[in-house]
């Protein structure tokens, strides 16, 4: 969420606007240049690791429609397709942050940033309450989520936050300095109804998954240290060892994503829409847009981190990657191989 802050006063006449914030600063330099860095490194990685999850998860067969295979299926869908906006991103900032493209474009590159963050967010709490039904109430888990209900779960999850975020479809293209701008606010009214919408975002996009989140990690910690003095030889003993060991290792990467991309960001965003909004002073005004720019590079970064939680968490996702690099190799070699048949044939 990029807000310019004021550092000068507006005046109109002898008398300052009560109705302005009393700051005015156009940190340009230092917001282009940390979002070009950053998405320079994001799209290429995030692009590539989500189209092969997608693949890698297409060729799972019998373990494409398990419940955790769907979540984490339209988890990729939703990384992937907010990958696609970054290049729009950056012909932007290397522009020097003048927009060269029609105004719906704008519109959709900042509605497709909300849609991710809080797809994201509810994808991987999804993920975790599945993995608190398969650890403590297996059962249930069996009967409940089947892979039709995972997928109406997911469908939900997406009509809910697309129409949560079409307010954000009213930001579009602006003109500041002479210039067409995008991913900015428009006016300064619009602070206080960001401040707003950023309230419902933090209780319902933040707050309660985090919770969720918070309370599956605690029962899952709690049940396998009930169960730890249960422990036999056999081997479907271990077999319900290694299967709670990948639980915990699920739901403590998933917290430790919503620690470093997307705790930071709420709570920033949140006092700098205080700032602007309550008229705070300058220095801390322009420190907390800064603190802004780099959490939301640390939010936008979920997309190359959920690749990850893919491949550690999920038993079949690593033999899968494995077959398709053995895969890859054989059909290299054979091309190989044919190429240096056709070379003797041309030498004799």
């Amino acid at each position: 969420m990029n807000v310019c802050v004021m550092t000068t006063p507006i005046t109109s006449g002898n008398n300052t606007s009560a109705e302005m914030p009393t700051c005015f600063h156009d940190d340009y330099a230092f917001k282009y240049c940390a979002y070009t860095i950053t998405y320079v490194l994001l799209f290429p990685v995030a692009f590539l690791c989500n189209v092969g999850a997608l693949v890698v998860f297409f060729m799972q067969s019998g373990h494409r429609n398990s419940p955790s295979s769907v979540v984490m299926m339209n988890l990729a869908l939703s990384d992937g397709g907010f990958s696609l906006t970054l290049p729009l991103r950056l012909a932007y900032y290397f522009r020097g942050g003048v927009w060269d493209f029609p105004d719906w474009l704008c519109r959709l590159c900042v509605y497709c940033f909300y849609v991710n963050l809080y797809t994201s967010i509810l994808f991987l709490t999804l993920l975790s309450m599945l993995r608190w039904l398969a650890v403590a109430q297996p059962l249930r888990h069996h009967t409940l989520t089947t892979p039709t209900r995972t997928l109406l779960l997911c469908l939900g999850v997406w009509l809910f936050v697309g129409v949560s975020s079409a307010p954000f479809l009213s930001n579009g293209v602006t003109e500041r300095g002479g210039k067409l701008r995008c991913f900015e606010p428009p006016d300064p009214p619009s602070w206080t109804r960001v401040l707003i919408l950023n309230y419902v975002a933090l209780a319902l996009g933040f707050l309660f998954p985090f919770f969720l989140i918070t309370a599956c990690y605690s029962k899952i910690i709690q049940h396998l240290t009930a169960r730890s003095s249960l422990r036999t030889n056999s081997a479907s003993s271990r077999a319900r060892i290694r299967n709670r060991q990948r639980s915990v290792h699920l739901v403590t990467m998933v917290t430790a994503t919503f620690l470093l991309c997307f705790l930071p960001y709420h709570l920033i965003r949140t006092l700098h829409l205080h700032a602007v909004c309550g008229s705070w002073s300058c220095d801390v005004t322009v420190a907390l847009q800064r603190a802004v720019v780099v959490t939301l590079c640390l939010a936008a970064s979920n997309s190359v981190v959920n690749p990850l939680l893919y491949y550690y968490s999920t038993r079949t996702f690593r033999s899968r990657m494995r077959d398709a690099q053995s895969s890859l190799s054989l059909r290299r070699a054979s091309i190989r191989s044919g190429l240096a048949l056709m070379k003797r044939r041309n030498t004799t």
